[in-house]
């Protein structure tokens, strides 16, 4: 019997407008009711997850950053963590600043930025269809490299991005230097679908996730099973990305979305529809 299951949310869990579907709420709560955990494991802040997680009535635990935090819903507190040090965060954005490129520093409260592009472009277009209850949290500052050095802050992770993919891969071969850190290798563009009004508007970007070194989902993944004392074949795993890659590679049953890029569905022991398909239900029916 499978007694946990960690879901991505970008690119699994929601459709390409930010949207969970009735379907795949439907199938969440239907593990629920069975006594199966539901771990949502994400990129994004833990602030933000606790609206999506509230919703779905999981009431339990997050992985946010990447799994550089697990973070107690009940205690309202980060159980295990693995931030990225001031240090090392600064030399990041030196680094992307003296470059000209974009990024965003994610916090334990939200994303900072010093403007709207990117992926902060889509989070903040879905803020526009959201009570403010379950808005992704985006501060814009002046500058983000003297924020930083002022602020005391959990610092989760730095994304990078970028439309030409020379510019990008010239800062990312740079930042690789760096020691104590990790960067994800990210092959392939992210696209995503806004909404302006009636139209639909495509924004395509190459982008790079910066984490602390050994910062990954199925770390996290590990050491909150073992503090539930539950086995890691009893764990199924449901991502899309390249941050998902360990913990759908080494968990009991990985399944991959049916938009994966192919390396991921090579490590899959299944692959289920795409998150515009309602995949994560087909996923949770077929084994729960």
């Amino acid at each position: 019997m499978y007694k946990l299951i960690a879901i991505d949310l970008d690119g699994t869990l929601l459709n390409s407008y930010g949207e969970i579907t009735l379907k795949n709420r439907e199938s969440i709560k239907y593990a629920l009711d069975k006594g199966v955990e539901i771990i949502l494991a994400s990129g994004r802040d833990p602030k933000t997850m606790q609206k999506i997680s509230k919703e779905l009535g999981i009431e339990k635990y997050l992985i946010a950053g990447n799994g550089a935090s697990v973070y107690d819903i009940q205690l309202e507190k980060n159980i295990y963590k693995n931030f990225i040090k001031k240090e090392k965060a600064l030399e990041i954005i030196k680094i992307c600043k003296e470059n000209s490129i974009f990024f965003n520093v994610y916090t334990s409260m939200g994303i900072v930025t010093e403007s709207l592009e990117y992926n902060v472009k889509v989070f903040n277009n879905e803020n526009n269809y959201k009570p403010n209850s379950k808005r992704t949290n985006i501060e814009i500052v002046k500058d983000i490299y003297e924020y930083v050095k002022e602020k005391e802050l959990e610092i989760l992770k730095i994304i990078i991005c970028d439309e030409s993919k020379i510019i990008f891969n010239n800062i990312i071969e740079k930042i690789k230097n760096i020691k104590e850190i990790e960067v994800l290798d990210v092959e392939h563009m992210s696209k995503k679908i806004i909404k302006i009004g009636t139209e639909e508007h495509h924004i395509e970007y190459f982008y790079t996730e910066v984490t602390n070194k050994n910062a990954n989902k199925w770390g996290a993944i590990k050491f909150l099973i073992n503090e539930l004392k539950i086995k890691e074949e009893e764990v199924i795993c449901i991502g899309d990305n390249i941050n998902d890659y360990e913990m759908v590679k080494n968990a009991g049953i990985g399944i991959a979305m049916k938009n994966s890029a192919l390396e991921k569905k090579n490590i899959a022991n299944f692959v289920t529809e795409d998150n515009n398909s309602d995949g994560v239900s087909y996923a949770i029916y077929k084994y729960i």
